[in-house]
């Protein structure tokens, strides 16, 4: 591969999407965006270019309707009324709301349930194998943002496969069924919510469907559309980013007896910088496209108005230039200026949330299994977007 062979970037490739980092380290060092003639986008693989493509605000979030009128109708409106796909004015006002329903200390408050939900998902294990990810990575966050929307227990079966249906659609080698698939679960995901706001303006509770029924911020409201769109985000972005973050964190914690030293011998002492390293080390989300609406300079090109630029985050939180010994795990690493929660006035809003899941989940099953193993090779997603463990099977040795 020549220095700047930016073909051999190639997201729909099961061996690139399997470890794209040599291609992130390989092409890094052209010191700019490269374009790519296959995806008509620029790459920044730089943390300040990419740093810059998050923060520009004439770089936007840009969603474009699919087909309108036909079975993409709900995904459509569910994607344009987020907060994730919307632009100021409209994410300002979107943020401005959700974050006064969520300032109610929703999140923090959710610390020792989050601790006891985890004791008690580690306790119906077989420490003999059971899988990392389908007994206790996936289940947590489900179960934490079940609780924190209100979603009652017996009704949350559904919301994982929903989640993991809709967000295929960021991927670059979808499947006619798959898309078939997102369309299903935003249609039955939308109506479910739907039902639930409706129950809840009638019944309010202590949850926080209830209160983003009930917000209100100079006498505007969400829609009923964002509400549900709102919901919708929060589990589907919610939970892959604590599921990836803590897979894809362990693994490569487990590949290194050193980092599991460490983090045996204290490991509530190292949960925050843990956790920080994890979102660096192996990135959950490795890409994010943004749309110039005026031509935009970022590092030494310019993005012309109407051309797409991704931010490449696991390649930024590879830079040599920010992190010493960028390639080597360290999970005591700090200051850790990663780009994993994102950046700008898209900074993940489920940010704190995610946090207070991983820095509680990760010192739970340490301290409860210290020697943990591989019982098997763990088996990656072939996806590179959102970058996570189908399975690790596991022992408490």
């Amino acid at each position: 591969m020549t220095a700047w062979d930016v073909a051999a970037f190639a997201p729909r490739d099961p061996s690139f999407a399997a470890d794209p980092y040599p291609v992130f380290d390989a092409l890094r060092p052209a010191g700019r965006p490269l374009w790519h003639d296959d995806l008509q986008m620029w790459l920044a693989f730089s943390h300040a270019d990419a740093d810059a493509v998050l923060r520009q605000r004439t770089l936007g979030r840009i969603f474009r309707w699919r087909e309108p009128d036909s079975e993409w109708g709900t995904f459509n409106w569910l994607h344009a009324d987020s907060i994730l796909d919307s632009e100021p004015p409209k994410h300002t006002r979107l943020r401005r709301l959700v974050a006064a329903a969520f300032g109610r200390g929703h999140v923090e408050r959710l610390r020792p349930r989050v601790r006891a939900l985890a004791e008690g998902l580690l306790d119906e294990v077989d420490p003999e194998r059971f899988d990392l990810i389908a007994d206790y990575a996936e289940p947590l966050p489900v179960m934490v943002i079940a609780e924190l929307l209100g979603v009652p227990e017996a009704e949350r079966s559904p919301l994982r496969s929903w989640s993991q249906a809709i967000v295929k659609m960021y991927e670059y080698d979808r499947t006619a069924e798959q898309d078939r698939a997102a369309q299903r679960a935003c249609a039955d995901f939308a109506a479910y919510v739907r039902a639930l706001a409706a129950y809840r303006r009638r019944r309010p509770n202590d949850d926080l469907v209830s209160h983003l029924t009930q917000v209100e911020e100079k006498g505007d409201r969400l829609s009923e559309h964002e509400l549900i769109a709102t919901c919708v985000l929060l589990l589907n972005a919610g939970h892959e980013a604590s599921v990836n973050g803590f897979g894809n964190g362990m693994v490569a914690a487990m590949r290194r007896p050193d980092q599991m030293v460490v983090l045996r011998e204290d490991p509530e002492g190292v949960a925050a910088t843990a956790v920080e390293e994890f979102l660096r080390f192996d990135t959950p989300l490795h890409l994010f496209e943004r749309t110039a609406t005026a031509d935009t300079p970022v590092g030494s090109i310019v993005v012309e108005k109407g051309q797409k630029i991704a931010a490449l985050l696991g390649s930024a939180n590879h830079d040599p230039a920010v992190f010493d010994a960028a390639s080597t795990m360290d999970v005591t690493r700090d200051p850790n200026p990663h780009l994993g929660f994102g950046a700008g006035i898209h900074f993940c809003l489920g940010a704190p949330l995610a946090r207070v899941e991983l820095q509680t989940s990760l010192p739970a099953v340490v301290q409860r299994f210290p020697r943990l193993d591989f019982a098997a090779e763990p088996v990656l997603r072939p996806t590179f977007v959102l970058r996570g463990y189908e399975s690790v099977s596991v022992a408490a040795r």
